[in-house]
């Protein structure tokens, strides 16, 4: 073993040993022989030994808090494509479990999402049931694809601007739609630094050089904050700073078309505490000193996102008339904030897919329509639809929360509802008042659809939804239409020539057949 070999596995050894209590040390000590054994002489091509990739990979899943099988899977995951090991060897050696999420990566491990549309959604499909049958799937590629990132200076420029703008298209959103904050703004970061490196040099720059300026604004407020929190009853909380990182700070520039030094949101102040109850009570404290930005008030809390991302969102002008953003939430709703569906696996080993039935409702919904929809490049359309875009929330009369994409107006709504509802708008009321169709919703708004006795269908509403779903159902309708209009057309003609030249009219079942 070399020396650097050596040096990661202590390294690994003893952030395993801060977790041996909960975690089947002998299972990832195995694991990690059987790696070390299968990449035996293997190079990466920054002359690292190829087994080091898979102990980051596995490093960063137990930072996360995953279950033994995950790290064992991640300590293995290159060993079927890069060795000579196969699925059924592993299954006798390691079990069902292990060997089916190995299986699972292996069958995902060379996608690329830059070829044809129709390769695409094969490849996209392939990825979507990968993750159907064990979520943990994308976890540990979302793993691998970060240590990757963090490496990829040792490819060539090609490679590495491909790499790169794939993880800003597809890993990135998708390390975002599953809640996995930490990994999606490394992401980001990494691509940004590979795709706009003059920009990415430039912006880090200038953000060093306001470190200590960040630093202080900070401490200004927390020390003022910390005792109006104490005065207000709450003694078991944590207010701490968080830098924004790169990417989400140069995008705040371009939208605002403003340049860094008129930037002055750097820095967000985050306050743990215990229940949901004392996010309230320190809301309440914060806005009874501090005067809030009234637009900038958001409850995660009552309206999660769909990515399970729980907290309270608010805005103050702090000491010497500074904004300060400033995030509320439980340490389990942190941990499910930074760790997203890799938190539902902490120490458990009996944790299935059902998760994402439960509280990622995207995904299934995402299934579904790629089940559902032949055309590659609109399922295309719909899964960037998905991925990509901020969301509201809304309400039905009755005070059920709808979430839906920023833009999105009531006839998305009437969708999400139900097809049936959709199909039949007519109208809709907003807070009260009727509205035209085609305004764009806002957070917060009550919705009562108006619906006909039939279907009131227009293609023009394709113009205005936002959501894959009503795009889907309102293309479906219009080829279903179009398809019985075709028909009793040439039903029509049929009968016209028909009798022209007095021949007798086929029955029912011979037009049926004819159809």
């Amino acid at each position: 073993m070399t020396t650097a070999l050596v040096d990661f596995a202590s390294d690994f050894t003893r952030v395993l040993a801060e977790r041996k209590d909960r975690l089947d040390l002998g299972l990832i000590e195995r694991a990690y022989q059987f790696s070390a054994a299968a990449h035996q002489g293997q190079k990466r091509l920054s002359g690292a030994d190829f087994v080091s990739h898979s102990v980051e990979v596995a490093k960063i899943l137990v930072e996360h808090n995953l279950d033994s099988v995950t790290i064992a899977a991640a300590l293995l995951h290159d060993v079927v494509e890069d060795a000579d090991v196969t699925i059924s060897g592993l299954r006798e050696t390691f079990g069902d479990e292990v060997a089916g999420l190995v299986d699972g990566l292996t069958k995902i491990s060379s996608l690329t999402f830059r070829s044809s549309a129709e390769e695409q959604v094969e490849n996209y499909r392939k990825l979507l049931l990968s993750i159907a049958r064990d979520a943990r799937v994308i976890i540990v590629k979302l793993a691998d694809r970060l240590h990757n990132m963090r490496t990829l200076e040792h490819l060539p420029e090609d490679a590495q601007r491909r790499i790169a703008l794939e993880t800003r298209e597809i890993y990135a959103p998708l390390a975002h739609r599953f809640g996995m904050a930490g990994i999606k703004a490394e992401l980001e970061d990494l691509a940004f630094k590979f795709l706009e490196p003059e920009d990415y040099q430039a912006l880090a720059t200038k953000i060093q050089a306001r470190r200590v300026e960040r630093e202080e604004m900070i401490a200004r407020l927390r020390t003022p904050l910390e005792e109006a929190m104490r005065r207000g009853g709450l003694t078991e909380f944590e207010a701490t700073g968080r830098p924004k990182h790169l990417w989400s700070i140069y995008k705040k520039m371009r939208q605002r078309n403003r340049p860094f030094e008129e930037i002055y949101d750097l820095m967000a102040v985050r306050v743990l505490v215990n229940s949901v109850a004392d996010c309230y009570h320190a809301l309440g404290v914060l806005h009874h000193h501090w005067t809030p930005l009234q637009e900038r008030i958001k409850d995660y809390i009552a309206s999660p996102k769909s990515n399970a991302y729980q907290s309270l969102h608010t805005t103050i002008f702090g000491p010497g008339g500074q904004l300060y953003e400033i995030q509320i939430r439980t340490r389990d709703m942190h941990r499910t904030a930074e760790f997203g569906i890799a938190a539902h696996w902490v120490y458990k080993e009996d944790r299935r897919s059902d998760e994402l039935d439960t509280r990622f409702a995207w995904f299934r919904q995402l299934l579904e329509l790629q089940q559902d929809t032949p055309n590659p490049e609109e399922f295309l359309e719909f899964l960037k639809i998905d991925l990509y875009q901020d969301e509201i929330f809304v309400f039905t009369p009755k005070g059920d929360v709808k979430r839906l994409p920023k833009g999105a107006t009531p006839i998305d709504f009437a969708f999400a509802v139900h097809s049936e509802v959709g199909l039949r708008c007519q109208g809709a009321r907003v807070n009260g008042r009727i509205a035209p169709l085609h305004r764009p919703l806002k957070n917060g708004d009550t919705v009562q659809v108006l619906t006909a006795a039939h279907v009131r269908v227009s293609k023009d509403w394709l113009i205005h939804v936002r959501t894959a779903r009503a795009r889907h159902r309102i293309r479906r309708w219009i080829k279903q239409e179009e398809a019985a209009t075709s028909i009793s057309l040439g039903r029509d003609i049929l009968a016209r020539e028909l009798r022209r030249r007095r021949l007798p009219a086929p029955d029912a079942d011979q037009l049926a057949a004819a159809a």
